[in-house]
């Protein structure tokens, strides 16, 4: 029985699966390191909050409904 790692490192890695395997592992390790400063974690987590507004998906809900499907807002009670 073959394992899945067997097939990509002998049959071909025809989708590219492990092209960027050690830019992922490099960002892997500092995501670790930067999760274990629990201060600058979250001073990030709230950075990219409070920076997510405009791409929040209730903004391209909306934004869908007004100009691809041509809807109006549903008030619910």
């Amino acid at each position: 029985m073959r394992r899945s790692g067997d097939t990509l490192l002998t049959g071909g890695d025809y989708y590219m699966h492990l092209a960027d395997l050690p830019s992922y592992t490099e960002a892997q390790t500092r995501a670790t390191a930067l999760y274990a400063d629990r201060n600058e974690w979250a001073r990030r987590a709230l950075l990219n909050i409070a920076g997510s507004g405009r791409f929040s998906s209730d903004r391209t809900i909306s934004q869908y409904a007004a100009e691809i499907w041509n809807t109006k807002p549903c008030p619910v009670p």
